[in-house]
């Protein structure tokens, strides 16, 4: 109200996210807060709230998903007819006219997920950032501005920290069987074996030594969004977008 810019001095992602902070995430947190005391529910609350607003990009992915899994044959044929790594222009070649005739994007399933990720780093400036949080309890947590430790190690270790972080533990199980799930419905071409393996194995790992040191209300944000997004993909290749369509 002083007009001198002080806000600017809250992390809140620069330009790119700060936006969405401010004018949704902030004032959908302090509406709540006037209702509701305990922020763990708050959380919860805004959780389905994000989900339900980007649920129509998760299942234009999943039809795209889809889509891939019922020309999975026929990929795999190409695969076979061109073995070789000297005709990998043919083969290359082979992809882009089933991909055309077929009526399928190669990164269709990747696109709307990068509407998510200026969603997501939001998050993940915004729970560190909020002063509300401090000394709230939920939980594992006796602070969710901070870090949940259930094992205090009593020595450093590095990139680790020197406690074990519950929520983050738990949001690191969720999201490697999430990716699992995910995986399975990829293609077997070897050209994806690198990203099965950064989405399954790598992902998991680095966001639980990312987490462990950061808010707990943070990782418990990630651990609900993982396990809301794993009931809506068990609901939208069930009642939704299904292979036989």
């Amino acid at each position: 109200s002083y007009d001198q810019k002080y806000e600017k001095v809250v992390a809140l992602g620069g330009w790119l996210v700060a936006w969405f902070s401010r004018l949704i995430i902030i004032p959908t947190f302090d509406f709540l807060g006037r209702f509701i005391s305990n922020y763990g529910l708050i959380i919860l609350l805004m959780t389905i709230m994000l989900k339900i607003v980007i649920s129509p990009f998760t299942i234009k992915s999943f039809a795209s998903s889809a889509k891939m899994t019922v020309i999975k044959p026929e990929i795999d044929k190409i695969n076979a007819k061109y073995p070789k790594q000297e005709d990998a222009l043919k083969k290359q070649q082979a992809m882009q006219e089933l991909y055309k005739a077929s009526g399928v994007s190669m990164f269709g399933g990747c696109l709307p997920m990068l509407f998510q990720f200026p969603i997501l780093f939001a998050m993940f400036r915004f729970f560190p950032a909020s002063i509300e949080l401090r000394q709230q309890k939920f939980l594992s947590a006796d602070d969710l501005s901070a870090y949940d430790s259930i094992w205090d190690f009593g020595v450093n270790v590095p990139l680790l920290g020197d406690h074990l972080s519950l929520f983050a533990l738990l949001m690191a199980i969720t999201m490697f069987v999430y990716s699992k799930m995910s995986s399975s419905q990829m293609s077997d071409d070897p050209n994806m074996a690198g990203m099965k393996f950064m989405s399954v194995w790598l992902m998991p790992i680095m966001m639980f030594f990312i987490c462990n040191n950061l808010s707990s209300a943070l990782s418990y944000y990630y651990l609900l969004s993982n396990i809301i997004t794993m009931g809506m993909t068990w609901y939208i290749r069930k009642f939704v977008v299904t292979e036989e369509k």
